[in-house]
C-alpha cells in the first residue's frame, strides 16, 4: 500500500504507556533475549517500614521453591518492586512470587522462543479490529524502559516504514480495508553497555461499516406452488434489508409480461430494534396454462450483491402419488442402509484400534525417523525388588522389553539397564525423559513412594506442560480409591490408562498389547525370533502365582 494511502487510511499513536495491568496477570508470555520485567507495589507500599524487605521467590517443580538473588545471576536486577530480566531467556520459565510483608503476587511466566523468520513472534501479537473511517490508537512500549529507550522502528508486514513515506504511526486518519496488517515496533534499548530490543506486534483488521447488514429473503430459494387452474393466486416475498434496499419480482418473458400477473407495490417497514423488513406481493389473477412451470423470481438487492427466491407454479395433484408397493421397497432399501452404516459404524468403534494397526502396517509409515529421540518410551517402575513387589519390577524390567523390543522392535529405556551406575540420578532421568518419545508408568500403590516421585512428577511436567511427550499409564495392580496421585493424572485421557489383567493378557493378540502398541509411535515392526503366541516369563509368573 503506498504511504499516501497509509496515511489517509489509518491513525496509530505510540504513547510510552504503564504496563503494570498486563504485568499483574496470572500467566505471561515473554520472548527469549528480549528484556522482561515483573512488578507488583503494593498501594500502601509507602506506608510501610523503609526496613520491610522484598523477597522473589522462583518455584521450580518437584525440586521445590528458591529465593532470587542478584548476586547468582548478571542477567536479573531488583529495581524497586520490578524484578528485571537483562534479558529472559527459556530457562526463566517458571513461577514467581513476590513478597513483601504480608503482601504477595504470584507469576506464572512462560518463555518461547522469538521467530527467526519474523519481525515478531506469533504468540505475542495483540489483535485488534477497527471499523472503516474510524480511528484507531495503538499503544506501543511502555515507560518502565523509557529512559533506556536511544530510537524506536516501526513496520508494516515486516517491512520498515521511514519518515520519507510518513509514518502512519502519527497520524490520525481514517482507516480503510487496506490497511489491514500487522504493525510491529522496535524500541532500542541501552543497558551497561549492552544492546537490547523490545519488540511489539499489533493484528490489525479494518471490517466494513457494521451499521449495514447483508440482506436476506425469507423462505426457501426454490418454491413450488400449487394451483388451480382458473384461480387467483398471491405470491409474497419478504426480506431483512437495510433502509436503501429494494426488492422486485423478476416476470419478464420474451413476449413481454403475462397481462393477468401484476406486481404491487413495494412496502417497507421498521421494526423495533431498527431494522427494515421489506416485501412485495406479485398478484397472477386467472392462472392459465401459460403460467405454470415459470420461474417468478424475487431478487433483494444491494450494495453488497444480491439474493434470489424462485417461485414456480404447478398444477394441484399434478403429481402423481408413488406406487404403495415401490413406496414399501424403497423404505425396506433404505431401513437395510441404514442398519449396515450403522453396523459398520459400530464395528469400526469397536475394532479401531485392529484398523488403526492394520493400517500403520500396510502404509509403512515410521514417525520416529526425524524426530532426534533416542527412546521410544522411558519406563518408571518401582526399582526395588521385594517378595511383595517382584512381580511389578519383573514385568518392568523383563516383559515390557520382550515384547516392545524383542517381539515388536521398539527401543525402551529402563533406567537401572541402560544407564551406569554412579551418575546425578535426576539429571540422568531428566534426560533421558527428553530424549524418550513415551513415558510409560507402571502404576500400583507401592510405586506411589518418595523415591521414584520425582521421575514422576518430571515425566507428568514433559508431558502435560512442554508436550514434548506422552504418557501411557499401566495399572498394573488396582490403586486404591483413597490413594494420593498427582492432580496431573487426572488431565489423561481415559484411553491411555491400560490395566493388567493377568491370563488375559497373555497374548500378542491380547487387548492389551493391541492398546499398547497402538499408544506406542507408529514404527516400522520387525518382529523378533520369538513367535510364540503367549509370553513364556509371564505365563510362568502367573503359574507361580496360582
Amino acid at each position: 500500500m503506498h504511504s499516501r494511502n497509509l496515511l489517509s487510511a489509518l491513525s496509530i499513536l505510540v504513547v510510552i504507556h504503564t504496563s503494570e495491568t498486563s504485568s499483574l496477570r496470572s500467566y505471561i508470555t515473554a520472548v527469549a533475549g528480549e528484556p522482561f520485567y515483573l512488578a507488583f507495589c503494593p498501594s500502601s507500599a509507602e506506608h510501610k517500614d523503609p526496613k520491610e524487605t522484598i523477597r522473589w521467590i522462583k518455584k521450580r517443580g518437584a525440586l521445590g521453591q528458591i529465593e532470587l538473588d542478584p548476586r547468582d545471576s548478571s542477567s536479573i536486577v531488583f529495581n524497586g518492586c520490578a524484578l528485571e530480566f537483562w534479558p529472559v531467556e527459556l530457562d526463566d520459565s517458571g513461577v514467581y512470587i513476590f513478597e513483601m510483608g504480608n503482601d504477595t503476587w504470584k507469576w506464572n511466566l512462560t518463555v518461547i522462543s522469538r521467530n527467526e523468520h519474523h519481525c515478531f513472534t506469533d504468540n505475542r501479537v495483540t489483535s485488534k479490529s477497527v471499523e472503516v473511517k474510524k480511528n484507531l490508537e495503538i499503544f506501543c512500549g511502555n515507560d518502565h524502559y523509557k529512559k533506556w529507550v536511544q530510537r524506536t522502528s516501526y513496520y508494516k508486514d515486516c517491512q520498515e516504514i521511514t519518515a520519507n513515506n510518513k509514518n502512519p504511526f502519527t497520524s490520525q486518519m481514517n482507516a480503510e480495508v487496506q490497511d489491514t496488517g500487522y504493525y510491529t515496533c522496535v524500541h532500542s534499548l541501552q543497558y551497561n553497555g549492552k544492546r537490547f530490543n523490545v519488540t511489539n506486534t499489533f493484528n490489525i483488521t479494518v471490517t466494513g461499516d457494521r451499521n449495514n447488514i447483508i440482506p436476506v429473503l425469507y423462505g426457501s430459494k426454490f418454491n413450488e406452488v400449487e394451483v388451480e387452474l382458473g384461480k387467483d393466486k398471491q405470491l409474497n416475498c419478504s426480506a431483512l434489508v437495510n433502509k436503501d434496499d429494494t426488492i422486485y419480482w423478476n416476470i419478464w418473458r420474451e413476449s413481454g409480461i403475462d397481462p393477468n400477473v401484476h406486481e404491487e407495490n413495494e412496502i417497507k417497514i421498521k421494526t423495533p430494534d431498527g431494522k427494515w423488513q421489506a416485501s412485495r406481493v406479485l398478484f397472477i389473477k386467472n392462472i392459465n396454462e401459460n403460467n405454470l412451470n415459470f420461474p417468478y423470481n424475487c431478487t433483494v438487492s444491494s450494495g453488497e450483491g444480491s439474493e434470489t427466491n424462485v417461485f414456480i407454479l404447478v398444477r394441484k395433484g399434478g403429481i402423481a402419488d408413488i406406487p404403495d408397493h415401490v413406496f414399501t421397497r424403497g423404505m425396506a432399501a433404505a431401513s437395510l442402509i441404514l442398519v449396515a452404516v450403522v453396523f459398520i459404524v459400530v464395528a469400526c468403534y469397536i475394532y479401531r484400534v485392529d484398523l488403526a494397526l492394520f493400517y500403520r502396517h500396510v502404509i509403512g509409515k515410521d514417525e520416529t525417523l526425524t524426530d532426534g529421540k533416542t527412546y521410544d518410551a522411558f519406563v518408571s517402575y518401582l526399582k526395588e525388588c521385594r517378595p511383595e513387589n517382584c512381580e511389578e519390577h519383573t514385568f518392568a524390567v523383563e516383559i515390557l522389553p520382550s515384547v516392545l523390543e524383542q517381539h515388536f522392535g521398539y527401543r525402551l529405556c529402563i533406567f537401572e539397564r541402560d544407564v551406569l551406575p554412579g551418575g546425578a540420578v535426576v539429571d540422568e532421568i531428566h534426560s533421558l525423559i527428553e530424549k524418550s518419545r513415551r513415558i510409560i508408568i507402571v502404576l500400583s500403590e507401592r510405586y506411589m513412594s518418595n523415591a521414584v516421585r520425582y521421575e514422576l512428577e518430571s515425566g507428568l511436567h514433559e508431558a502435560l506442560v512442554e508436550r514434548k511427550a506422552k504418557i501411557i499409564l499401566i495399572e498394573f495392580t488396582p490403586v486404591r480409591d483413597g490413594m494420593v496421585l498427582p492432580q496431573s493424572l487426572e488431565l489423561l485421557k481415559s484411553h491411555r490408562i491400560l490395566k493388567w489383567k493377568a491370563e488375559k493378557s497373555l497374548s500378542y493378540n491380547s487387548s492389551f498389547w493391541k492398546n499398547l502398541r497402538y499408544l506406542m509411535p507408529a514404527k516400522t515392526i520387525q518382529p523378533g525370533i520369538d513367535k510364540s503366541e503367549v509370553l513364556p516369563v509371564l505365563a510362568r509368573l502367573d503359574h507361580q502365582q496360582s
